[in-house]
């Protein structure tokens, strides 16, 4: 995993951290977020931030592949992909393609300026039957995805990281 510069800042506000883009899309919150993302985007790119160290790295190398898709009647599928998977030759191997996978579908809900999915399938299965909140803005064109602070079970060591992802619209 290559470190790299990231194109957001962090920034306190108060009690908690914000994570900004440059040049970032206004903010949509409630009805107009949620038909903002009804639709299929591909991804752009993944890193994560490791909060030990502030350190930026390309997760899932640097050209990951993916979609996620947003139905009217609030479902969300999320397929992410890293960069050159290989097809398995041992059990190690096919092991390690877990670590450069996140995928899970679920009913969504928009709060704010976040969609909120209830899981009920994943790549992870301890993502089963929880809420995965993720903060997003999005310009029609582009959208930016900031998750909590977590441990997520593919890197990081099991430290504290959060993932910040851009999609493209797809359709």
């Amino acid at each position: 995993m290559m470190q790299t510069k990231s194109a957001f800042s962090t920034k306190e506000t108060g009690n908690a951290d914000v994570l900004e883009k440059k040049n970032a899309p206004a903010e949509l919150t409630g009805e107009a977020l949620k038909k903002a993302l009804i639709g299929t985007w591909e991804l752009v790119s993944y890193q994560v931030e490791l909060q030990e160290t502030g350190e930026f790295i390309d997760a899932m190398g640097t050209t990951p592949r993916g979609r996620v898709i947003f139905t009217p009647d609030n479902w969300v599928a999320f397929n992410l992909e890293g960069s050159n998977r290989q097809m398995p030759e041992t059990e190690e191997d096919r092991a390690a393609l877990l670590n450069t996978l996140v995928a899970y579908i679920g009913r969504y809900r928009i709060e704010g300026n976040q969609w909120v999915t209830t899981v009920e399938t994943a790549w992870a299965p301890q993502w089963v039957g929880t809420e995965q909140r993720r903060t997003v803005t999005t310009d029609g064109e582009f959208s930016n995805v900031i998750t909590p602070w977590r441990k997520m079970p593919n890197w990081g060591g099991g430290k504290m990281s959060r993932s910040i992802i851009r999609f493209r619209r797809a359709d």
